[in-house]
């Protein structure tokens, strides 16, 4: 489980603070399938970068089970993402001098998995191990992203508008890839959208407008991407 406490997260400097987060409180159960929905500059992306640990807050706590990381220094920080969690960006973040393989063998060296290639054919990349990034389509590249995320085998997934970048039908292909490998491979998934349709495919859906929750509800039935609307 991951507790946050009282998080507060402010930028600028003593003449100029905008807070943008204000005070949150929340509990995100292990294997939960979580969205995080607000417009722009509701605090939805730095909630994620404080929870993922990306970024320190000024305020609060943040348990990882028992593990408080606002009480760890940057080594040991690292040192905690590197071990349990994964990240999957708007933006691909691939290397271009490494092929496929080599991309999400990054990833997978982090933990010894000598197993990766299974997270390749998963995301249907199995026949580009050799291409470069820039000979694949958008779709190919983020899900080479996706590819090297699990091949870490995380804990906790933390995506930030994973969608944004992609056509309807790439994006659909891709959050049932994430789906589908979160099943198989049981870990949390905590993403920041703003595609409210996307929403359907969450267990719990956390609502952000300006720094606080205004509202979290579960989803009583849950919808594949083939399903929500776009």
């Amino acid at each position: 489980m991951i507790e946050v406490k009282n998080l507060k997260k402010s930028y600028g400097n003593k003449d100029n603070v905008f807070p943008v987060l204000k005070g949150i409180d929340l509990k995100i159960h292990t294997g939960d399938f979580v969205v995080i929905l607000g417009a722009s500059g509701s605090g939805k992306s730095t909630l994620l970068n404080v929870i993922s640990g990306l970024e320190k807050p000024d305020e609060g706590h943040i348990y990882y089970d028992q593990t408080d990381i606002t009480t760890l220094s940057d080594i040991q920080l690292t040192d905690f993402r590197k071990k349990y969690i994964g990240f999957i960006f708007q933006q691909y973040y691939l290397l271009p001098h490494l092929n496929v393989d080599k991309n999400v063998k990054m990833g997978a060296d982090l933990i010894s998995n000598k197993d990766y290639h299974k997270i390749i054919k998963a995301v249907g990349l199995e026949n580009k191990c050799n291409k470069f990034p820039g000979e694949l389509s958008g779709g190919e590249q983020q899900r080479v992203s996706v590819a090297r995320a699990l091949a870490k085998k995380p804990e906790v997934l933390f995506l930030d508008e994973p969608t944004g970048a992609l056509d309807e039908e790439m994006g659909r292909k891709l959050l049932n890839y994430i789906s589908q490998l979160q099943k198989e491979y049981v870990f949390t998934i905590v993403m920041v959208t703003h595609n409210q349709n996307i929403a359907e495919m969450a267990n719990t859906v956390i609502k952000m407008n300006s720094g606080k929750i205004s509202d979290i509800y579960t989803n009583a039935y849950t919808k594949n991407a083939f399903e929500i609307g776009w």
